[in-house]
Order: C-alpha cells, then sequence, then structure tokens
C-alpha cells in the first residue's frame, strides 16, 4: 500500500508560516526553515513588547505629572504622596492626560492636596 501524505495540510501550514514573514529581506520570506525561525523570533519579540510598552506608557505618564507639578514648586514623588493621603484615586494616565490637555483642572489637584 502506498504512503499516504497530507499534502494539503502541509501546503497550508507551509503557505501560513510565510504570508506571516511577507514583507522580510531575502530568504527569510521564502525559505519555509529560514522563515519559520524568522517568524518564531519575531513573535518572541512582539510578546515580550507588548508587555515592555505598558511600563513605556507608564514612564511617559510619569514624566508628565512631574513636568506638570513642578510649575507650583512640587516633585512627583511629594505629589503621588499627598494625593494618597488626601484619597484621591485618579491614575496616572489620566493625572497625565490633566497636566498635558487641562492645565487649570491639574492645577485644581494641585491645590486640593496642597
Amino acid at each position: 500500500m502506498p504512503r499516504s501524505v497530507n499534502a494539503v495540510a502541509s501546503r497550508a501550514r507551509r503557505k501560513k508560516v510565510l504570508k506571516q514573514t511577507k514583507g522580510n529581506f531575502g530568504s527569510r520570506r521564502n525559505v519555509i526553515t529560514v522563515a519559520k525561525n524568522t517568524l518564531d523570533k519575531g513573535m518572541g519579540y512582539a510578546y515580550r513588547d507588548r508587555k515592555r510598552k505598558k511600563g513605556l506608557f507608564r514612564a511617559l505618564w510619569i514624566q508628565r505629572i512631574n513636568a506638570g507639578v513642578r510649575q507650583y514648586d512640587m516633585n512627583y514623588s511629594e505629589f503621588i504622596g499627598r494625593l494618597d493621603k488626601k484619597g484621591i484615586t485618579l491614575n496616572r494616565k489620566t493625572l497625565a492626560d490633566l497636566a498635558m490637555n487641562h492645565p487649570e483642572a491639574f492645577k485644581a489637584i494641585v491645590e486640593t492636596v496642597r
């Protein structure tokens, strides 16, 4: 009896990999063994950087808040400490947005914690 191989599924699996490596340079896009390695590495970077992105945004928000409160002779750590004591539970994303786009509202918050 002849050997049966599922060529349809194999071809589909390879096409899926090659489709995902579209845009890579040279054999990284069309040689299946190289493309598979490229894809694995790329997916690993994508996973890692989705996590890293959250930390980078938090750092950006902290810098914006710090720049905002320094106008009122305070620094970031003092401001956050006083917010906590007063029981104001605004997150850093919101505070950064207020500092950038609504300075009068941000000033009101700073005056409240002062």
